[in-house]
């Protein structure tokens, strides 16, 4: 990592971010318009490598933890990608059955960021599966730049049926007590949020900083709902209003939470957008907000 320090660093500069990882500009547009922000020491190619995820150094659960049991499965996707690739995650010393949670992915499929947080929420008491919307296109290339490239070529309505099939199948599995939720991130937040819409059984859903759904679609929602949105990421926080407006007249049962000076994005360790803080209170108040619904 450089030595950038993220007060260094304008708030532009991360909302040009935000464009570049969400594919509003292209690699090329967005080293051109990062030009405008290498003033003094701090040089395009440096700040290139500040703002890109380092995996390698940021690992909190590694994949050979020995409280664990976690590898990959292949589970069916009949309506989404046929067949799907997730990784399978428990503590090795449970008794009995568990809450399970599936884990969904940013827009650029299951990077060690999600497999780590899906060891992260096993570890926490559940039985875990982070499945891989890439599968069908030969599953997550290594790099979040053709992981996002990749993930544009599926449909939304189609990846949702690859998570809706996670969902059942965690809940048949001999190892998961029939109580399942959904915790998703970006991409996955939006995924989230539709899992709560379709299905009705669905024990607790957490989007953090995700899409909301249509209005028309909250009466069909019976989840409990933990929301975590970012003060600075207007562009989806903005959305907020008029679904917390939906869920109250529609009676439905919500938390959330907008926590503040933080960017899209603040749960994720790897990149300078991670905010400590603001990831580890959103993080506590989701896994004791899972043992209170799947338990």
């Amino acid at each position: 990592m450089s030595q950038i320090k993220k007060e260094d660093v304008k708030q532009e500069v991360f909302d040009l971010y935000d464009d570049y990882a969400h594919n509003r500009v292209d690699r090329r547009s967005f080293i051109e318009k990062l030009s405008l922000y290498a003033v003094g020491g701090l040089t395009v190619p440096a700040l290139m490598s500040f703002l890109m995820p380092d995996y390698k150094n940021n690992v909190q659960v590694p994949p050979d933890d020995t409280r664990l049991d976690s590898g990959f499965i292949t589970y069916s996707s009949p309506k989404g990608g046929g067949s799907i690739k997730g990784l399978l995650s428990k503590p090795k010393d449970a008794k009995g059955k568990l809450g399970g949670i599936i884990v969904v992915h940013e827009n650029r499929g299951l990077n060690p960021y999600i497999e780590d947080v899906a060891r992260r929420a096993a570890l926490a008491g559940f039985i875990t599966l982070a499945p891989d919307a890439l599968t069908p296109l030969g599953g997550y290339p290594g790099n979040d730049d053709e992981g996002r490239t990749m993930q544009a070529k599926r449909t939304q309505s189609e990846m949702l049926e690859d998570f809706i099939a996670a969902y059942e199948y965690l809940k048949q599995h001999k190892n998961c007590n029939g109580k399942v939720g959904v915790v998703g991130f970006c991409f996955g937040g939006a995924i989230a949020n539709q899992m709560a819409v379709r299905l009705p059984d669905l024990a607790a859903a957490v989007p953090f900083y995700g899409s909301q759904p249509a209005a028309e679609d909250v009466p069909k929602i019976k989840a409990p709902l933990m929301l975590h949105y970012a003060s600075l990421d207007t562009r989806i926080t903005e959305g907020w209003p008029a679904y917390e407006a939906a869920l109250k007249q529609n009676g439905k049962k919500y938390e959330a939470f907008i926590y503040e000076n933080a960017n899209h994005g603040f749960h994720n360790d790897t990149t300078p957008r991670y905010d400590k803080a603001a990831a580890e209170l959103a993080w506590k108040r989701t896994i004791d907000f899972f043992k209170a619904r799947l338990a």
